[in-house]
């Protein structure tokens, strides 16, 4: 059986980290049988990072190889019915989901206004881990967001980056169905991922404040996290 390797749960998500949460729906909305494993060390991952899978033997990472690995391999029809235009704008959502993270991350480790509560509530749900090796962490994606530029960035400049990105898809995720209609495709579980890592979150970053501000992007989290619960 297909084993899911990912970060630990968190505030009632199945994965505090977006790529990891979005396989795991992806997973779920595709009825894929799987075994969910949580790590905190990804230095034993493809090339040093979470998620990744272990299949028959074939160990994959990277959260858009293993979508398309497990689409082939399975004969997944997720996405089957796609035009080629909505193709493109998976492509889209996908590329702006990379950009989301890194300020939805340094939303959790960089902002001082924000780290202590992130910080206490992982700790609390996950007791193996002490303050020094939070704070350990927090150094080094400390050096991880500088050398992605956004740790560069004042927290306003960050944030209006996130924003942007979260406007889109404030502006493409419908009310009462799904981004391509009654089903839901990769690109919801994708949008899940991380939008669920922010609303679900009690932690008042402004990201959440959009998100919560947003009925249809309340609606569409709730609407998947339903289906990929339990």
């Amino acid at each position: 059986m297909l084993t899911l390797y990912s970060y630990p749960e968190l505030f009632g998500l199945a994965d505090n980290n977006g790529y990891g949460l979005k396989v795991y729906a992806f997973l779920k909305l595709s009825g894929v049988p799987f075994v969910h494993e949580h790590i905190f060390d990804a230095s034993a991952a493809p090339r040093g990072q979470l998620p990744y899978i272990v299949d028959d033997g074939d160990t994959i990472g990277d959260s858009e190889t293993i979508i398309a690995h497990a689409i082939a391999k399975y004969h997944l029809t997720i996405d089957a019915g796609l035009s080629p235009a909505q193709r493109r704008t998976h492509h889209f959502v996908t590329r702006m989901l990379d950009d989301l993270y890194w300020v939805m991350s340094y939303s959790r480790w960089k902002d001082e206004r924000y780290y202590p509560a992130f910080r206490d509530g992982f700790i609390a749900q996950h007791q193996q881990i002490d303050a020094a090796g939070f704070e350990k962490a927090k150094a080094y994606n400390a050096q991880r967001y500088h050398y992605q530029g956004i740790g560069r960035y004042t927290p306003e400049q960050a944030y209006a980056r996130g924003l942007a990105d979260l406007q889109v898809l404030a502006e493409i995720v419908p009310a009462n169905s799904f981004v391509d209609g009654e089903r839901p495709t990769s690109c919801d579980a994708g949008i899940y991922g991380f939008i669920a890592n922010i609303y679900y979150f009690p932690i008042p970053t402004p990201l959440k404040a959009f998100v919560d501000a947003h009925g249809n992007l309340v609606a569409h989290c709730e609407r998947v996290h339903a289906m990929v619960s339990g």
